[in-house]
């Protein structure tokens, strides 16, 4: 059905020239700056008069106008310059109208289109959707900066038949069928129609059996309600699509529907679903209405609000409705005054452009009955702003009606938002007199009535429908003379005019003052008023969030210029919620430092997919990623039969996609499945058809068993050759009347997970089954360590074109000795994107989406061509763009509000060098990531010169030489572990750095001075409003009490802010986070038990936005916390502003062992016994270096063997039996004393050698961290820099 309509749309040739056969006086313009160049002489490749249409310069809003005649559909648009001049547009919009009055902005690709560059050349655009429109209007935006706007035009297309239906909101037209009732299983429903009110029902069908069909607008979008066969309920889903669809110009609907899968489309957007109910097909009882509900109150309605406005071309399964009801036809039915021709109301809007200096100016006309009175609509996106605002005069009414001179007072209407509604204000000389709660928020986007009245000695205030809102007062107040919409004038004068911190920026109409209707067509002529940054006959409204451009479930919202994206509860952050807030896998999670736990593995990172939660079993040689699913307990099996089979299936705790992406990206995957059988065959049949078998991850049938190759019926024992009959392949299949055991594990990747299994024998007498399917259990991460090496420069990889519209991030690690290349480069015709080294301590990021060149820089205090590993992060989207390298502050640019927004590429994706074969990258690269999906660097390196797969070094494989957070460093002879950003210490970073605490002991180490915060005040200010995802909080520690209440951390800022985490009275952990002033603090109870007992716990926190991570706690305010002051580990005294519980925990400060504390990139515990003379961090009490941490290992390790001990009861053996055992003991002991000595004699030479390479390590790594900390950045926390 689709195929067919776009057929029919395209089936004519709709491209021909519409304007070079119209009459002078279809040309209009806002000024001509002579008679050789009026509009009429603004045809393409024309040389009439002086060769085209040139305005005024004193002009300050240009435009030039087509009437076409007649509605016509148009397709394209081309311009040209003057003839023969500098004159022309370099860019234009393009707005449309039906009566030349109210217009509507076309929106091609990103808003504006490109114009000329000279006066000849004719730049034609291509409509994506084709418009229906009479008249055209250009607005020039740009043009000849040597020169000045000159213009020819032509537009394409053809006629357009049309079937209108004009509805009254009263009327509807009924479509009644020949039979009782009509039942399809597939429809298809087109109609366009434009609406003067938000509300409204399209069409409506219903059957008795609970079948239903309705589209409707409400609030402005288009809603789709559709049953087939469930029963009625009280809740019915809609689908919703469209917007601000009550602006009075026509939009298209398209219904598809084929059974339960349903296609919605409106305008260009479309949305499958599947629909409600079990049944396929649509049952509708008699009739079909619409327009509207004729009978409100019949069974199964529920809106009744009819539609008001205009349809045309309703095509119902290939029915021409309106054209049946045009020519009377005895199928269609009319119910109230429906017209076959369009009524246009001149409800005309004007726009207000600027948040800072747009404003209307109207005189107040005279009210016979004294005060004044203001009505008008608006509608908005944005939060607050200044309504109105006027000069008051104030008199008391005398006994005899006089009037005396009082002081001048002001009247302000502003609205804000607050959190479930808006409030409006009436301020009276900066006297607060009057507010009102609206029932629902006014920054939607719809129409909202104000009337303001001051007469009869009160002030009363009425928005839309609700109860008015009156304030008595004892004397009369006038608007004096002048009244401002919107916002104030610049200037000086009036001085009582004040804009607020946001002038208002929207749209308002229908303004009348004292019940006269003031005309906007007069104000734009310069007959009435006066105005500034104001667009006529146009609400230029744009609703930013459709499409959605919020990612992983983000939700949207917007003011007028922008969109924002709240990320809570998604698992991902950023400004659009693309940056997943989880790493990709167990091995990732080693990486930072992570020990074995359930964590949430984001697979394919800002892919699709989502996090999954799995089990990171982290051993010394492995690291095991396990996934877990529904049935884990061993599962007895009886009375089963081929024909009636034993069958369950096994949910997992991550989706099919999900596990595909963790099996692909692993380098082995098993799962263990344990079969037990008694008289139960698998395989042993007379014609050899399997008894059981299980399904793969796909769900296709294996009947291969545990531990044997894909494709063979057979089991581990016959590949071990040792099955009980070894005429078989199975244990089981001997048929024993005995337990037998076909164990064995799976682990054949494309197969993997056990979706199913099915036992088929077991129904005879004494036949029985036990299994037990494991979990899913991978290790290793092909991805970190995919590397390729490049070492020819003109040398490159190429994979297909990069996929990066609308967004893209790209990350890898690289590694050289150049002081230049290019990483990577894709090309389009004119836009690009590159990532490169530019100089040997600068990579840059580039790229062009039409606005120019974007370049983002990151420079290094120390150069990146130290042949060792660096890891670079580079993000565009259509908010903004930003550059990581390594722990350097991070770059970002905000987008332009209106700029381009589609990166258009069309060249292959360059890795290591560019098409030019120049500047290319000597070096390595791995890990390279695009949104999401790793390249596999390594086979494309097998078949290109130039390039070899892998990377030399021992810093290059995937064992882990350096542990938590440590960073492996070349050398030329071996390699050391810079534990720099590692709490740890010791050759490879794992020995814990533990101190033990008093009562009085504390460490603070200061993140920033004072200084630098008030610096930096400004920008952070201005960046929380902006993005409130950005920022994290990961912090790490063990610590070991038995004391209770104690305080083990505390975060501090300069903003009052705090994150405490403290030993409660009953000794229950507490994590308390204080992120705003005028709000309580958030408490989390991770573990209600006792943690004061004696024994080592360690604790990981990380908090991405409003959600705390593992255990995911939700915060009531998702802000930041601004100006980090300090961190405090124990006794904290002397702060303001903690709760008290705090501040209690606080001055009892802490009694034990903590270790291996990281805050963010931070190990205060290391600094404080590295550097106890540095400014950044101070220790006061006893503070002593312990090994508690090791110790209470050891301990827990201890208490574990101790289990393992005999029992004491256990029976003795005879004298005879004991002597032979004292022999063998003696005998043994001696040849073990022989051993342990040349053992230990090895061992302390080794140990000798290890212990002064050590200290040697141990040395250099000390000096480096002090080097560290005198190149300690104050605003290295935060990791923000803002470039405007």
């Amino acid at each position: 059905f689709l195929i067919f309509f776009k057929a029919l749309m395209f089936a004519n040739n709709c491209d021909s020239p519409l304007v070079s056969m119209l009459p002078d006086a279809s040309f209009q313009s806002s000024s001509q700056s002579s008679s050789s160049s009026a509009p009429y002489f603004a045809k393409l490749n024309r040389r009439d008069g002086s060769g085209g249409w040139t305005p005024l310069l004193t002009d300050r809003e240009p435009w030039f106008q087509l009437d076409l005649r007649d509605r016509m559909e148009v397709t394209a648009v081309a311009t040209q310059g003057r003839y023969d001049s500098s004159d022309w547009v370099s860019s234009y919009l393009l707005l449309y109208s039906d009566t030349g009055r109210a217009w509507k902005q076309y929106r091609h690709e990103d808003g504006r289109f490109a114009g000329n560059v000279n006066s000849e050349a004719v730049v034609q655009h291509k409509l994506s959707h084709s418009v229906r429109t009479r008249f055209l209007r250009f607005i020039p935006l740009d043009w000849n900066p040597s020169g000045w706007l000159g213009l020819r035009v032509e537009v394409y297309g053809c006629s357009y038949k049309s079937y209108v239906a004009d509805f009254d909101g009263r009327s509807s037209l009924l479509y009644r069928f020949n039979q009782k009732s009509m039942s399809t299983v597939k429809d298809v429903i087109s109609l366009r129609f434009k609406s003067r009110q938000a509300e409204g029902v399209l069409l409506h069908g219903e059957g008795q059996r609970g079948d239903y069909i309705t589209l409707e607008l409400h609030r402005a979008k288009l809603a789709l309600y559709l049953n087939l066969g469930e029963k009625f309920s009280s809740s019915r889903v809609a689908v919703t699509l469209g917007s601000l669809l009550d602006d009075q110009h026509w939009h298209s609907v398209l219904i598809e529907r084929f059974n339960r899968q349903v296609n919605l489309t409106v305008d260009s957007h479309t949305q499958h679903f599947r629909t409600k109910g079990e049944g396929d097909s649509l049952e509708v009882d008699y009739e079909l209405s619409f327009g509207g509900i004729p009978l409100p109150g019949k069974p199964g309605t529920f809106l009744r609000k009819n539609f008001h406005g205009c349809i045309e071309n309703l095509y119902y399964n290939g029915i021409n409705i309106i054209d049946l009801a045009k020519r009377r036809k005895p199928q269609i039915y009319s119910v109230g005054n429906v017209t076959f021709s369009c009524s246009e109301p001149q409800l005309v809007a004007c726009t207000f452009l600027s948040s800072s200096s747009s404003f209307l100016s109207l005189p107040a006309a005279a009210s016979a009955m004294g005060g004044f009175s203001v009505r008008f609509q608006f509608r908005t996106w944005n939060p607050d702003g200044l309504l109105l605002s006027t000069r008051l005069q104030r008199g008391r009414i005398g006994p005899a009606g006089g009037r005396g001179a009082q002081p001048e007072m002001t009247l302000d209407m502003l609205f804000k938002d607050s959190f479930y509604a808006s409030l409006f204000t009436i301020t009276v000389c900066f006297l607060l007199i009057s507010t009102i709660f609206s029932g629902h928020k006014v920054n939607d986007g719809l129409w909202h009535s104000v009337s303001l009245d001051t007469r009869n000695l009160q002030i009363t205030l009425t928005l839309d429908n609700e109860p008015a809102s009156t304030i008595e007062l004892g004397e009369q107040l006038d608007a004096e003379d002048i009244i401002y919409f919107g916002g104030c004038p610049s200037s000086a004068v009036p001085s009582y005019c004040k804009n607020p911190t946001l002038a208002f920026q929207g749209c308002m109409r229908l303004i009348s003052i004292n019940s006269q209707p003031m005309s906007l067509s007069h104000v734009q002529q310069g007959m009435l008023g006066n105005y500034n940054e104001l667009q006529f006959d146009t609400c230029g409204i744009h609703d930013r969030c459709l499409p959605n451009l919020c990612e992983h479930g983000g939700q949207c919202s917007q003011s007028w210029s922008s969109f924002y994206c709240d990320c809570s509860g998604t698992g991902y952050s950023g400004a659009t919620c693309h940056n997943s807030i989880y790493e990709p896998s167990c091995e990732a999670y080693k990486l930072t430092g992570s020990s074995s736990g359930y964590y949430s593995i984001d697979p394919d990172g800002s892919g699709p997919l989502g996090p999954a939660q799995v089990y990171c079993n982290m051993t010394e040689e492995r690291v095991w990623t396990v996934v877990t699913h529904n049935s884990t307990a061993p599962v007895r099996v009886r009375g089963s039969s081929p024909q009636k089979p034993h069958v369950m299936k096994f949910n997992y705790s991550a989706s099919a996609e999900q596990l595909r992406a963790v099996i692909t990206g692993s380098e082995q995957c098993q799962q263990e499945v344990v079969y037990s059988c008694r008289k139960s065959r698998l395989f042993n049949t007379w014609d050899g058809t399997p008894l059981s078998w299980w399904l793969d991850g796909g769900g296709e049938r294996r009947t291969y068993w545990g531990g044997f190759l894909p494709g063979v019926q057979q089991c581990s024992c016959s590949l071990e050759e040792n099955c009980m009959d070894m005429n078989y392949f199975c244990n089981c299949d001997s048929d024993a009347n005995k337990w037998a055991n076909d164990t064995g594990v799976l682990a054949y990747k494309d197969h993997l997970p056990v979706s199913q299994i099915v036992i088929g024998d077991t129904n005879r007498t004494g036949s029985e089954a036990v299994y037990q399917i494991g979990p899913l259990r991978c290790y290793g991460d092909k991805s970190i360590w995919n590397a390729a090496s490049f070492y020819q420069e003109s040398s490159y990889l190429h994979f297909p074109t990069l996929q990066a519209e609308l967004g893209s991030d790209i990350s890898f690690y690289f590694k050289t000795s150049v002081p230049s290349g290019v990483f990577l480069e894709n090309l389009g015709l004119k836009d690009f994107i590159r990532v490169e080294l530019s100089s040997p301590s600068v990579v840059t990021f580039s790229f062009d989406v039409g606005n120019g060149p974007v370049v983002l820089a990151v420079k290094s205090h120390v150069p990146l061509n130290d042949r060792q590993w660096h890891y670079v992060r580079a993000e565009r989207n259509v908010k903004e763009a930003s550059l990581q390298v390594d722990q350097l502050p991070l770059r970002f640019l905000e987008a332009p509000a209106d700029g381009h927004l589609r990166l258009r590429l069309n060249s292959q994706l360059f890795v290591g060098g560019t098409a030019s074969r120049q500047r290319g990258f000597l070096g390595c690269i791995r890990t390279l990531t695009i949104n999401g999906v790793t390249f596999d660097l390594e086979e494309r390196a097998k078949v290109t010169p130039g390039v070899s797969s892998g990377c030399p070094g021992y810093c290059s494989g995937s064992s882990s030489l350096c542990h938590n957070r440590g960073r492996c460093i070349e050398k030329s002879s071996g390699y050391v572990c810079d534990c720099t950003q590692s709490a740890y210490g010791g050759p490879a970073c794992k020995e814990e750095v533990s101190v033990s605490f008093d009562r009085e002991s504390s460490v603070t180490y200061t993140f920033q001075e004072p200084f630098s915060v008030m610096q930096n005040r400004s920008s952070q200010a201005s960046s929380v409003s902006r993005e409130s995802s950005r920022f994290r909080e990961d912090m790490a520690f063990s610590f070991l009490t038995s004391q209770s209440p104690a305080m083990l951390l505390t975060v501090s800022t300069f903003s009052q802010q705090y994150i405490a985490v403290i030993l409660a009275r009953n000794g229950s952990l507490q994590i308390w986070y204080r992120l705003q002033m005028d709000r309580n603090s958030d408490v989390f109870s991770p573990s209600l038990s006792s943690l004061a007992d004696g024994r080592l716990h360690r604790i990981r926190m990380h908090r991405e936005g409003k959600d705390d991570t593992d255990l995911r706690y939700s915060l009531s305010s998702d802000a930041e916390l601004i100006s980090i002051k300090s961190l405090t580990l124990g006794k904290v005294t002397g702060v303001d502003g903690f709760d008290e519980e705090v501040r209690q925990a606080g001055s009892r400060g802490f009694v034990g062992c903590l270790s291996s504390v990281q805050f963010n990139h931070v190990a205060p515990l290391k600094a404080a016994l590295l550097n106890r003379g540095s400014s950044l961090v101070s220790v006061r009490g006893q503070l002593v270096e312990s090994n508690c941490g090791v110790l209470a290992d050891s301990k827990t390790s201890e208490t574990v063997d101790r289990g393992k001990e005999p029992l004491r009861n256990a029976s003795q053996s005879n004298s005879a039996v004991i002597g032979g055992v004292v022999t063998a003991v003696v005998f043994i002991t001696v040849c073990v004393l022989a051993v342990v000595t040349r053992f230990l004699y090895q061992h302390r030479q080794a140990q000798r050698n290890a212990s002064i390479k050590e200290k040697e390590h141990r040395h250099n790594m000390e000096t480096a961290y002090r080097a560290e900390l005198h190149l300690h950045n104050p605003v290295r926390d935060n990791m923000k820099e803002y470039y405007i």
